[in-house]
């Protein structure tokens, strides 16, 4: 009987054990908010070395920061390309999106998205011994042009780049060396991104070429139906733009970025 009592008392005490530490694992889980991005893009995200210490900076990261401190909880980035952003965050493997990304009707398929945060002009990187070659959209006929798959560059240029040859490549830092190895002859990036290449790059130029995004701006992205979540985002998204924190993360960005390297 005795050895019965103290089995009993063993597996209720390895039971308790148990369901606390389920109980830790959750709580750990649920105090991160996890954030998936495609860190080479700045001045919205990108690496840099800090203290001997790979960094993922820009201003889309600080926007993640503030939303996690809305919401107590601690942040994770995770980051990976670019196209495959929209599938983890319906897989989970995220709770939310940030990564200049723009809401347009594809998107909006597979995702829920905030309100806009940022709005952009488009450029055309280009060569800079092309600069006379490449004036306006009507120059790219047969012309190979390399934009970030997944992005609305992509649209961009196969609608407006009239006649161009489309090639898309997961990174942006492959696009700037396809254009400097030869390999395309153009790229479509978002303004600040293009002029944050350009500057590292005195062998490249951004063009004359003007091209628009009818979509326009970028925006937050979370899992079809976690209105909880978009709802907190909004709030902090708002309260950024009130207290004119965006357009300074923006500025402060920008101003890092001019010293990327690839």
């Amino acid at each position: 009987m005795k050895k019965m009592l103290k089995k009993s008392f063993l597996l209720c005490v390895v039971g308790v054990l148990a369901l606390s530490f389920t109980a830790c694992v959750k709580q750990t889980e649920t105090d991160k908010l996890v954030v998936g991005t495609s860190a080479d893009y700045p001045p919205y995200e990108w690496h840099i070395m800090q203290n001997g210490e790979d960094k993922i900076v820009g201003f889309d990261i600080d926007i993640a920061q503030e939303i996690a401190k809305d919401m107590g909880k601690e942040l994770e980035i995770k980051d990976m390309n670019f196209s495959s952003l929209l599938g983890a965050l319906e897989a989970g493997k995220v709770d939310l999106v940030l990564a200049g990304m723009t809401p347009d009707d594809e998107k909006k398929k597979n995702a829920d998205f905030s309100d806009i945060y940022y709005t952009a002009e488009q450029g055309v990187i280009i060569r800079l011994e092309d600069k006379d070659k490449y004036k306006t959209v009507d120059d790219f006929q047969s012309v190979k042009v390399s934009v970030q798959q997944g992005t609305s560059q992509e649209k961009i240029a196969a609608e407006q780049l009239k006649g161009c040859q489309l090639k898309t490549l997961t990174k942006v830092g492959d696009l700037i060396l396809d254009l400097k190895a030869k390999k395309c002859d153009a790229i479509v990036l978002e303004l600040p991104v293009a002029k944050a290449y350009v500057e590292e790059n005195p062998d490249l130029i951004i063009s004359e070429v003007q091209v628009i995004d009818e979509v326009g701006g970028s925006a937050a992205a979370v899992k079809k139906g976690n209105t909880e979540l978009l709802e907190q985002v909004n709030k902090t998204l708002k309260r950024l733009a009130d207290e004119g924190k965006i357009d300074e993360f923006v500025a402060n960005a920008i101003k890092l970025s001019s010293g990327i390297s690839e």
